[in-house]
């Protein structure tokens, strides 16, 4: 569980804000019901001492105390009803006091007679008792017999006992209620919170070549639907801002080639020429490499420019990428030998991915060429595949220069070029867009791409492709084949023209 989540900050809130509810709500019950039942209690004493009052009232003049305790066992029966009864005489003459109640919830003797003057007004109070609490009543009345304290009391046990299991019980329902609410609100917030998780999936999935995709709009009437909107609004002006600029880049790119074209004969027209003096025929050699760079430079964009069309989702099928790669090398051989470069296809396998084979074979085409071109003579340019149980992997790795750690973060970025490649890089003409169109190519093809690098120990390109679903698993049996002997496939016209010893330009 996410304890950072919106959703679980919301629910712990509602749950402390249920929590302190329930226990005001309970407090609340608590002393009311104790208030409740000590009023009542309080109320059956007063009635019984207004019975007492009478018979005191009634009494005539010099009346005994034995007819008094006689009047009061008849007609009020404390005993039989769990009540105390004590009379006082003023000053401090005792009357009469009541036995021990049925109950035998407490013993009269043990109650304390009030203590200082006798109150000019009603009154209860409770008194501690060996057997318990009981509260006890006194109410002062004048007859014609003389002046009497009234004390009734009874015992405060019943009413605590319910009380204490009342407060049991809360103690033990709060927890269950409180978890309860919380659960509860973590639920619902979940669910409240759905529309925004398919919100975030969608998002997630909307990329440069799906941007007509749209997220989902949620019929809330609330800021959720607004934002929804917004957002799908916000996608249809990228999706054509971006289509205006892909169109730019395309036509301008292709535009440019005729141009070059025409200029790059022109110039070798010149150089063939006789009467072409040496000086000038240098000079045109210079202009030539440098058109031949622009040609390469606009070629790589029209390529770039179809990838994010999704042109390379066209024409997919099953490609034997061992035998791709291994008749990959076998073209480059003859580069990779005028540098003194080694190439190692040993640890080609046999494995299928599904794509376009015309693009996958330009990714390896500007991985080796990246590789051949910064390793030095005598290093050694190694390819590799490997079939794991979801993934096809294909690995170039390199003895070269390697990749500075702060430039891995933008070697795929267009036109970008490490410094310390910089200078070679310029020498052979590169634009930096080589590994630009092969993580295009990758990303069209869903494959990721990485790459291991450090300055001096070489650099390490891994492409981990999806299985394709009609495929078995690894570790199911494959037919042999020998990789080195595999036939060599023609790079479709989509693909950029390879020029001879120069594949394409480098982005390391």
């Amino acid at each position: 569980m996410n304890f950072r989540s919106l959703a679980f900050r919301l629910a712990v809130g509602y749950a402390l804000l249920l929590s302190a509810t329930f226990a005001l709500v309970g407090t609340g019950m608590y002393f009311a019901l104790g208030h409740y039942v000590r009023s009542g209690l309080s109320d059956s004493l007063r009635r019984r001492s207004l019975q007492v009052q009478q018979i005191l009232r009634e009494a005539p003049p010099g009346v005994s105390d034995a007819q008094i305790a006689d009047a009061i066992a008849t007609r009020v029966a404390p005993e039989f009803n769990n009540r105390f009864v004590r009379i006082t005489r003023a000053p401090a003459t005792l009357v009469y006091r009541s036995g021990r109640p049925a109950d035998h919830s407490f013993a009269s003797a043990s109650i304390a007679a009030l203590a200082g003057p006798w109150p000019a007004r009603s009154s209860a109070r409770r008194v501690a008792t060996p057997d318990g609490p009981v509260m006890v009543s006194a109410t002062v009345t004048d007859t014609r017999s003389g002046r009497y304290l009234v004390e009734l009391g009874a015992s405060l046990e019943p009413i605590e006992l319910v009380e204490d299991r009342l407060l049991g019980l809360l103690g033990l329902l709060l927890p269950v209620l409180v978890a309860c609410a919380a659960g509860g609100g973590y639920l619902l917030v979940q669910r409240a919170l759905r529309p925004v998780e398919q919100m975030s999936r969608t998002a997630e999935q909307i990329s440069v070549q799906s941007l007509d995709a749209r997220l989902p709009v949620v019929p809330t009437g609330d800021a959720l639907q607004e934002l929804s909107l917004s957002l799908n609004h916000m996608l249809g002006r990228l999706r054509d801002s971006v289509h205006s600029s892909r169109r730019f880049l395309a036509d301008a790119s292709h535009e440019l080639r005729t141009p070059l074209t025409v200029v790059k004969g022109e110039l070798q027209e010149i150089v063939r020429d006789a009467q072409c003096p040496a000086s000038l025929r240098d000079r045109v050699g210079s202009t030539l490499e440098e058109v031949a760079r622009l040609e390469r430079l606009v070629a790589g964009l029209l390529v770039l420019s179809r990838l994010d069309a999704g042109d390379a989702q066209r024409e997919w099928v099953d490609v034997q990428l061992g035998e791709l790669a291994a008749s990959t090398v076998e073209q480059m051989r003859l580069v990779a030998e005028d540098r003194g470069v080694e190439l190692d296809a040993t640890g080609l396998r046999p494995l299928t991915v599904r794509g376009d084979r015309g693009r996958l074979k330009q990714v390896i085409v500007n991985l080796l060429d990246n590789a051949i071109k910064f390793t030095p003579r005598g290093g050694t340019v190694t390819l590799r595949t490997e079939q794991q149980p979801r993934i096809a992997v294909l690995e170039v790795r390199d003895t070269g220069i390697g990749i500075p750690p702060d430039a891995l973060p933008q070697v795929f970025e267009r036109f970008f070029r490490a410094d310390a490649a910089r200078a070679r890089d310029d020498a052979e003409g590169g634009a930096g867009l080589g590994l630009s169109i092969v993580h295009a190519i990758c990303t069209a093809h869903g494959a990721e791409i990485d790459v291991d690098s450090a300055p001096g120990a070489g650099s390490r390109f891994r492409l981990r492709f999806p299985r394709p679903p009609s495929l078995p698993l690894a570790g199911s049996t494959h037919r042999s084949a020998s990789l080195s002997a595999a036939p060599v496939a023609e790079t479709p016209s989509a693909v950029a023209p390879i020029a001879p010893g120069r594949p394409t330009d480098g982005a390391q």
